[in-house]
């Protein structure tokens, strides 16, 4: 198995569902008000920390990570169905870092640490609540809003098992490549 302890990944949270444009309909009221529901919430992109985990291999190769988007509204004042929210499973002791500026998001040290690294969007408004006193009838509803999205380098913190410490030249490397399947350069 391949040992990676960096990734550059691609996170996108999910948009927020369309607000709908309807209006109420039965058989003996002619003209019903709006009735048009909200948009669902996008999905956020969370990362929780986990000791079954050992390296950032599975994200080396997956490099982009898209929650799903909100559901849009309907008639009959129905909001959206929300996303599910993406659980991305990365090893404990991952440095979750802003590609670009390099700031550091979250240190996951803990098991079952998580974090939410981008938001999803808010659902957009349905007709109904725009109407006013003097607008009775709008034909018109939000968009929902869109979810974050980040570049963001993954870096794997090791804390050694035992450290070997000595002279110059005194046979450290040499005793490494015995004892192990290492091979350092030797001088």
């Amino acid at each position: 198995m391949k040992f990676v302890d960096e990734a550059k990944i691609y996170v996108k949270a999910g948009h927020g569902g369309k607000g709908c444009v309807s209006f109420r309909r039965e058989k003996f009221v002619p003209k019903g008000g709006p009735d048009g529901g909200d948009g669902g919430k996008g999905g956020d992109v969370i990362f929780r920390a986990t000791e079954s985990h050992h390296t950032l291999l599975d994200l080396k190769y997956q490099q982009h990570q898209f929650a799903k988007n909100g559901g849009h509204g309907s008639g009959n004042h129905r909001t959206g169905k929300s996303a599910e929210d993406l659980v991305v499973a990365v090893p404990v002791g991952t440095i979750v870092k802003n590609f670009e500026t390099g700031e550091v998001f979250a240190d996951l040290s803990q098991p079952e640490q998580t974090f939410i690294v981008a938001h999803g969007g808010i659902g957009g408004k349905g007709n109904a609540h725009f109407t006013t006193s003097t607008h009775q009838t709008p034909r018109f509803a939000q968009e929902g809003m869109e979810g974050e999205e980040f570049t963001l380098k993954l870096e794997l913190k090791l804390l050694a098992d035992v450290g070997i410490i000595g002279f110059p030249n005194a046979g450290k490397s040499t005793f490494i490549s015995r004892v192990s399947a290492a091979k350092p350069k030797i001088a």
